[in-house]
C-alpha cells in the first residue's frame, strides 16, 4: 500500500484575487527596481508582486483581473 503524504498542484485556472486599493507600480528612483501592489485610500501601498520582466507585469494584470493603465510612483 503506497500513499504519497505531498500531492502535486494541479494545473488549472490562475487564482483571481481581489484587492481592495488602486493598482499602482512602485519604482525606485536609486536601483530601478519596481514593485506591483495596491495603494489604500489612506495612502498606505501593499507590495504584492517583485516586477523583473515585463512578462511578471503580465501575470500581475492576470492574476488580479487588472486592465487599463497602472500608475507608477517613485
Amino acid at each position: 500500500m503506497a500513499f504519497s503524504l505531498f500531492h502535486k498542484k494541479k494545473a488549472g485556472q490562475p487564482v483571481h484575487m481581489e484587492y481592495h486599493g488602486t493598482p499602482v507600480i512602485r519604482c525606485s528612483i536609486c536601483t530601478g527596481e519596481q514593485v506591483a501592489g495596491f495603494r489604500n485610500p489612506d495612502g498606505h501601498v501593499e507590495e504584492v508582486m517583485l516586477l523583473r520582466t515585463p512578462e511578471d507585469l503580465e501575470q500581475f494584470r492576470k492574476r488580479y483581473g487588472i486592465t487599463g493603465e497602472i500608475e507608477k510612483i517613485y
